[in-house]
């Protein structure tokens, strides 16, 4: 029996969570596993009513889960920060989920802004540090609203936070067994310090791993690679705010963020799965935008918990979806509803 939080969200959240669920429900019944979901009503709209954000309370109601399933967090009544901060970066934060993980993966039918490029070019996992970097808040603000006003942002990296993260991208890289490569992404000519610590690290973890090939590259060269040779990748490992960026890349070159999923892992402890797609709140209601998202981050959360058949089944199902049936993953141009996708997937796994 897994114990699983749901956090519908904001804007569309609620309606791809939904279709998520529906196909979480089909696959249990046929791979025979048991599931209880605990819902919580967080996101703008909670906050707007209560101005909770995310209570301790609840926060330790989601320490003892299996998983955590979630939709989206943004809304345009609250000034942006207030919620990614309070609910994403205090969960990621405080569960110590200190990996993002992100495949990169073309299905056949999926259409990609990447000439001549096919699924077999387009496949690579980026594992993303997620709890250090410029994202903990490090510093502030010096005669702010002044014409001598200063802003300092500091990123900060420890030993142990580059080290636990570029070793679960070789431990990965080995269980993915494909290109067995990993490349470190950074900017050692400029973030001195930063990146020295990471490439130090990275060449003493890779002396473990002999099996693996290693590789280095800027981050703006990545950029390049990624639109150029996205064939050229199988694991990149890299920090948190180089992460963030170049996931959103990924997504493009995947078909976009109507099928992008990632997770958000802690190895020992709980885990969050969410659609990268955001909120989208101008289409909250219209059951138009693409549930494969949060149906592909419902496939990865059933792998981390085990359940590697199940998680096969529901990839393959979405696979048959792009490939037979949808036209477009744009909202509004699928050519079916939110839910009609959801029923698709699940007439495939039940098939």
């Amino acid at each position: 029996m897994y114990k699983i939080a749901v956090i519908p969200g904001d804007g569309t959240g609620p309606e791809v969570v939904s279709e998520g669920l529906k196909v979480l429900k089909a696959v249990s019944e046929k791979f025979n596993f048991k599931y209880q979901l605990i819902h919580y009503d967080l996101g703008g709209d909670h906050y707007l009513k209560t101005g909770e954000i995310l209570p301790d309370s609840t926060l330790e109601e989601l320490r003892t889960m299996d998983a955590i399933y979630l939709g989206a967090i943004g809304h345009p009544d609250v000034k942006p920060g207030i919620l990614e901060k309070g609910i994403l970066l205090k969960t990621r934060f405080e569960l110590d989920q200190f990996i993002n993980l992100r495949p990169v993966k073309l299905y056949p039918g999926v259409e990609t802004p990447l000439k001549d490029k096919k699924p077999e070019d387009i496949d690579f996992i980026v594992v993303r540090e997620n709890t250090e970097g410029a994202y903990l808040g490090a510093g502030g603000f010096h005669k702010k609203g002044t014409p001598d006003e200063i802003a300092v942002q500091e990123a900060i990296h420890t030993r142990k936070g580059v080290e636990r993260c570029i070793r679960y991208g070789f431990q990965y890289c080995r269980k993915r067994n494909k290109k067995k490569k990993v490349t470190l992404c950074g900017k050692t000519n400029v973030l001195t310090y930063a990146f020295d610590l990471w490439e130090r690290t990275f060449r003493e973890v890779a002396s473990e791993f002999q099996d693996i090939q290693t590789d280095y590259a800027h981050v703006d060269a990545i950029c390049m690679w990624m639109v150029k040779n996205p064939e050229w990748f199988d694991v990149i490992v890299t920090d948190n705010m180089f992460g963030d960026i170049i996931t959103d890349l990924g997504a493009m070159i995947q078909g976009g963020l109507g099928i992008a999923a990632g997770g958000n892992i802690n190895p020992q402890g709980v885990s969050m799965f969410e659609p990268m797609g955001g909120s989208a709140p101008k289409y909250t209601g219209k059951g138009v935008v693409s549930p494969l998202a949060a149906i592909g981050a419902c496939q990865m959360m059933l792998e981390h918990l085990g359940e590697e058949e199940a998680a096969k089944k529901i990839e393959d199902a979405v696979m048959k979806v792009v490939r037979n049936d949808v036209k477009s993953l744009t909202a509004g141009k699928m050519g079916y509803s939110t839910s009609e996708v959801g029923d698709l997937v699940v007439k495939y796994l039940t098939k």
